[in-house]
């Protein structure tokens, strides 16, 4: 079969050339998804197109991890900062969720988690669910109360200095009751009427919601 037809092959049919074609092709399509998402502010696919891609990409490193590369979407978070401001490298690394598309991901997410905890399999786990809020990740420095540094997630190692725009937020306005350094994960929603995707257009006001717990 023709190289160009690979996408429409089944990762485990894949031969070893036309599985390193795709691999190319996804990190390339994906970067590109990730700059317009990310920097620009500007997607051009829906949410589970995008998921599809890297569903894909998983899929054929899964079977041939010879062929995973250096810039393969499975190796970073987010994008690489604009360059429009400063950069900022995080004291801990920001990393993202991943995605579960069927029951099956579900349970080999549970076998990991018992894998990883050494637990028999009766032994009880207990999670808990909450919907998940799509914004803008952020790390925040507070020393003594008081705002230090705001930076974007970026890749996930280095994101951007944001402190002056976060500092304008009503919601930042106050000390945080922190009586020693500590940096915050928080998330930046814009808040307006539907839903949110990678196709749709930013609309209204910027809030801002700390997550639990600090680092």
């Amino acid at each position: 079969m023709a190289s160009h037809d690979a996408s429409k092959v089944r990762p485990a049919d894949l031969s070893e050339p036309q599985a390193k074609a795709e691999l190319k092709r996804l990190a390339a399509e994906l970067a590109a998804h990730d700059k317009r998402y990310y920097q620009q502010d500007a997607p051009t696919v829906s949410d589970a197109a995008y998921d599809a891609l890297r569903q894909r990409n998983a899929a054929i490193e899964a079977c041939f991890p010879e062929l995973t590369r250096s810039d393969s979407p499975s190796r970073r978070v987010g994008a690489a900062p604009t360059g429009k401001f400063k950069k900022v490298r995080h004291a801990v690394p920001m990393l993202s969720l991943d995605n579960a598309f069927a029951e099956q991901d579900v349970v080999d997410f549970v076998a990991r988690i018992r894998r990883f905890l050494k637990l028999s399999e009766d032994e009880k786990l207990a999670f808990s669910a909450e919907p998940k809020i799509d914004g803008l990740s952020m790390s925040l420095r507070y020393e003594k109360g008081e705002l230090i540094t705001a930076a974007t997630r970026g890749d996930g190692a280095e994101g951007e200095d944001v402190t002056a725009n976060i500092r304008t937020l009503k919601e930042n306005a106050r000390p945080k009751p922190v009586s020693k350094p500590s940096s915050i994960r928080a998330i930046l929603l814009r808040v307006h009427c539907g839903r949110r995707t990678r196709q749709s257009q930013p609309r209204g006001r910027w809030v801002f919601s700390l997550m639990p717990g600090a680092r």
